[in-house]
């Protein structure tokens, strides 16, 4: 019996492995957009500039208020049917603009509850010492707002990388996608090859968490010299 399932393994793991680098390259440049979108509209938002706060504001709401589904399903098959050329979209890139777009909506207030915990205290006393708006907000602000920033991200990226699963449903091929094709020649190995797939996403979500741990207490380290307090 031992053997059977080493050999199902064996058979299962290099397409398995193939939809994993398919989630891998997807889910990175997902973070990294996601990331920079979020961040951008998470310091806008902190400066509470009343239209664009309510904008930006409706933005997210949206966004973390339905399903990530059925965004997926707008960005593959509403958005290109509108007839705008730039719009029309093969799976990859709408796998793509629907996860970065889902992701920023998290970071950005993530991004901005962190700015907004740092004591006022702390731009006032750059303003008094001469710094430019954008020099406080990168000298002192940010600085003391990303310890608070670390361990929430890691915990959106991980959200990100599972949220991958769905993709099948727009042709991609990823590592759930690879499973199942292969739970239909082996039905009776269904629950070992979830077990496989799980065991993938662990590997690969674990070592991000560690990391935004070390992040975390390195960046709590450094925070104190950037303090004005």
């Amino acid at each position: 019996m031992l053997h059977d399932y080493w050999a199902t393994a064996v058979t299962v793991m290099p397409f398995l492995l193939k939809g994993f680098l398919e989630t891998l390259k997807i889910s990175l440049l997902a973070i990294i957009a996601g990331s920079a979108l979020g961040f951008v509209i998470g310091v806008v938002r902190s400066y509470r500039i009343r239209a664009v706060h309510q904008v930006l504001g409706l933005y997210i709401h949206i966004l973390r208020g339905t399903p990530f589904l059925v965004q997926l399903y707008l960005c593959y098959f509403v958005l290109p049917s509108t007839g705008v050329s730039w719009l029309e979209w093969d799976s990859g890139t709408a796998a793509f603009v629907s996860l970065s777009v889902y992701t920023s909506s998290y970071v950005a207030e993530i991004v901005m509850g962190a700015i907004q915990a740092v004591p006022r205290g702390q731009t006032e006393g750059a303003m008094t010492l001469g710094l430019r708006p954008l020099q406080t907000l990168r000298l002192v602000v940010l600085p003391q707002a990303m310890r608070l920033i670390v361990q929430p991200m890691s915990g959106v990226y991980v959200m990100l990388i599972k949220s991958t699963a769905i993709l099948s449903v727009v042709g991609i091929t990823e590592l759930t996608r690879q499973g199942e094709v292969f739970m239909i020649t082996y039905p009776s190995k269904s629950l070992f090859i979830y077990a496989l797939i799980a065991l993938i996403y662990f590997i690969y979500c674990y070592p991000l968490l560690r990391l935004a741990n070390w992040v975390e207490k390195r960046v709590a380290g450094s925070v104190a010299p950037a303090s004005l307090a």
